[in-house]
């Protein structure tokens, strides 16, 4: 039937296509498979035992092959380093494996690096000697290299890796440095500053734009880390003039296009400036009273608002109010804004803190300061209530010693819920030093001087120093050493041990000199007062005397031993020592001879000066000082003990050119009076940039130096209460090289026998 012949022909049609398939299929897997692997034939290798490259391989003898298992084999033995090509093949039923071995560092050399040693390299490489050679290791080198002189400042460095062939598979690995230009800061550019220049801006941060008289400072490269340290400064220094919705919106520094130098650029947004409006105080305690702790707010209503007084504020009234027996305190500072008003109200809201103890203080990394040096740095013990307030004031004073790189303290759970314990980890760094000076000033002459200090004696916070000072018209050799805490107690204590000799010839026709040891103690009431109470018992000589000098002179030529205690108090709130632009400085000091020795008086000073910015970059002062020194028991008052005026303490006027002078020799005799006030102003000069440190000076000294006992010993005396006045201009400059200064003043006010000098300059350093 045709029919089924058709269905017959057709089945016959599908069974063959299906035989096929299946033939087929067979075929590909015997392929893909491969036969059985009859031996494994390793070729190449030197060092590497053949044991150790089995080891690496997913293909075993009586196995089949199979390519995924070689892939893995293959990849296995690249990443053990030894190799570097690895080839797996079938010959026959035999598995081949073909390697080149790669070679063994014989030595690592560095070439043309010049600012950074081979052993700082060496340390910082991971190819050593005797190590086998890599690619990727030497590549990784290369970058670490590279890493290292950017952070130095020297973006435009290269480093080529050269390979120097060896016999017995040995290489040297030769590094060749190009070190390059030191990548500076071409410019610095500020967008969106309004209330400050960018030349105040500069000033407050550190990176500063290269220039010729940075060569002895690197703040002037490139450094990632120094740019977040600057967008915090800006911060600080906004909130601190009132500016409490600034913020930093991005600091970018871009690389030239020649790679010479880079340009960084701070967006900043300062917003409005506030003043302070309500400050008030509230407390959850119950019975503790808030008006006498109003005494300790650091503002008034009306007042710039500064985001610093508001937290030495809070410092300061969770110090009181823990001393008043609250253990738990946290003071929390409520600022609202009013944008309306533009005002700042701040509440202090002092409440019970958490209920937690502190269990123990862990300390570790200080392998040469004791434990003890820096526990008594901390504001809490073990057992304390905690306090974050504390805590932060404890950092700081750990930092503030000098004695460590880094430091960092940290609150970690301790045994129970409420107990923590305090992690105090430090990196120490190097507190000896040596220093050598160099100086030049019109009343001291040329100045030279050495210094060694060991400011943390054998891990004990303790401190010795040797200086040495000579010049051409005085010499000072001093021994000093300073225990910070005397007995374990707050207070510091130490000893001095010096000679000072002073060529007065050009003043007074003699020259004098002292030996002699001093005792003192201080200790501090407050961040910002302080007390010294010194000993000192010197000999004192007033030798080469010239023939022809006041009889006041010729009497006093011969030594004398002075036994002086003395008592010292300061109250210091400048912001720095050097260009200050706000603060006081106050300080008086009493001082009694005449326990022992052969002089016998009472002598009085007392000073006073006043900064404050009136506008940007201006800086006014205002001080004056007086002195009294009266002998008693019928006694008079040598020369090396009474006040001299001029120079320094009164431009205009030669040292010692004003006060009680012989009429016959005009030899300067000192005086048991005096008074001086002095009003300056600082601006910047214009044209020149800021970044320079320039600053101009215009002031006005008045003065007087008056009273002597010089009519005992026969001579006639010119003396005078007049008011001596000068005025004159100055340029000062916070060089590389220390501080110099220079300034020109005449006397508008003098006594005809005054002695005037116009012209002064200053000049010291110490590296």
């Amino acid at each position: 039937m045709p029919g089924v012949s058709l269905i017959v022909r057709w089945a016959a049609l599908a069974v063959a296509a299906v035989l096929a398939f299946g033939t087929t299929a067979h075929a590909q897997r015997g392929a893909a498979g491969g036969g059985a692997i009859t031996a494994i034939q390793i070729q190449g290798n030197v060092r590497a035992e053949p044991q150790t490259i089995r080891s690496y391989l997913q293909l075993k003898e009586g196995q089949p092959f199979d390519a995924v298992a070689a892939d893995r084999s293959l990849k296995a033995l690249f990443a053990t380093g030894l190799f570097s090509d690895v080839v797996i093949e079938m010959q026959g039923s035999t598995l081949v494996i073909k390697l080149t071995e790669n070679p063994i560092i014989n030595r690592v050399a560095f070439e043309g690096n010049n600012k950074i040693e081979d052993d700082k390299l060496r340390d910082e490489v991971q190819s050593k000697p005797r190590q086998v050679f890599t690619r990727a290791r030497v590549q990784a080198d290369v970058e670490r290299i590279l890493t290292i002189y950017r952070r130095s400042g020297r973006y435009n460095a290269s480093v080529e890796p050269k390979i120097i062939r060896l016999e017995q598979g040995r290489v040297d690995l030769v590094f060749e440095i190009n070190e390059g230009d030191v990548t500076g800061i071409k410019r610095i550019t500020f967008i969106g500053n309004e209330a400050f220049g960018d030349g105040t801006l500069r000033g407050k941060i550190r990176t500063s734009e290269s220039a010729w008289w940075r060569f002895l400072s690197s703040d002037d490269r490139y450094d990632p880390d120094r740019l977040n340290l600057d967008r915090e400064l800006l911060r600080k220094f906004y909130l601190s003039e009132g500016y409490a919705d600034f913020r930093v919106v991005s600091a970018i520094a871009e690389l030239s296009p020649n790679r010479d130098g880079f340009f960084v650029t701070f967006t900043i947004s300062e917003g409005e400036r506030y003043k302070f409006g309500n400050v008030e105080i509230a407390t959850r305690f119950q019975g503790l009273d808030v008006d006498p702790l109003k005494g300790f707010l650091l503002m008034d209503e009306g007042d710039w608002y500064d985001a610093t007084e508001v937290e030495k504020t809070v410092a300061a009234l969770s110090e009181v109010v823990g001393s008043l027996g609250y253990a738990f305190v946290e003071v929390r500072p409520n600022i609202r804004r009013n944008k309306d008003t533009k005002t700042v109200d701040v509440t202090f809201d002092i409440q019970e803190g958490p209920r937690v103890y502190v269990e123990r203080i862990n300390i570790s990394g200080n392998t040469r300061t004791l434990d003890k040096v820096i526990r008594r740095e901390f504001r809490l013990a073990e057992g304390d209530a905690f306090s974050s307030a504390k805590l932060r004031r404890s950092q700081d004073r750990l930092r503030a010693l000098g004695f460590f790189e880094k430091v960092d303290v940290s609150a970690a759970p301790g045994s129970a819920p409420d107990k923590t314990n305090l992690e105090v980890q430090v990196v120490e760094q190097s507190t000896g030093e040596i220093s050598f000076g160099a100086g030049y000033s019109t009343t001291a002459g040329i100045l030279g001087d050495i210094s060694i200090r060991e400011r943390n004696l054998l891990g004990k916070g303790q401190e010795l120093r040797l200086g040495i000072s000579v010049g051409t018209l005085s010499t000072n050799i001093d021994l000093s050493f300073t225990e910070p805490y005397f007995l374990d107690r707050s207070m510091v204590a130490g000893f001095d041990v010096f000679r000072t000799s002073n060529d007065r010839q050009a003043v007074a026709n003699y020259s004098d000199e002292s030996l002699g040891f001093a005792l003192r103690s201080g200790w501090a009431y407050s961040e910002y007062t302080r007390q010294i109470v010194r000993y000192t018992l010197r000999n004192t000589n007033i030798f080469n005397v010239q023939p022809f000098a006041s009889p006041v002179i010729l009497a006093q030529a011969g030594s004398a031993t002075i036994s002086e205690l003395a008592e010292t108090i300061s109250w210091d709130t400048r912001d720095t020592r050097l260009n200050t632009t706000k603060g006081w400085l106050l300080r008086n000091t009493i001082a009694v001879a005449g326990l022992i020795g052969t002089e016998q008086y009472a002598r009085t000073t007392a000073d006073a000066v006043y900064f404050k910015s009136i506008v940007e970059d201006f800086v006014v002062s205002v001080g004056g000082s007086f002195g009294v020194v009266l002998p008693y028991n019928n006694s008079y008052i040598r020369l090396n003990n009474l006040f001299f005026l001029g120079g320094d303490n009164l431009r205009g006027f030669a040292v010692g050119g004003v006060g009680p002078r012989d009429a016959r020799t005009t030899d300067s005799l000192g005086g048991q009076y005096f008074y001086t006030t002095t009003a300056e102003l600082s601006f910047p000069l214009i044209g020149l940039p800021k970044e320079l440190g320039l600053l101009g000076k215009a002031f006005v000294d008045t003065g007087s130096l008056w009273g002597n006992q010089a009519a005992g010993f026969g001579a006639s005396v010119l003396d005078s209460q007049l008011m001596r006045v000068s005025t004159g201009l100055g340029i000062q400059w916070i060089s590389p090289f220390g501080p110099i200064r220079v300034d020109y003043a005449f006397p508008v006010v003098q006594e005809v026998w005054d002695k005037t000098q116009n012209f002064r300059f200053s000049f010291g350093t110490r590296f």
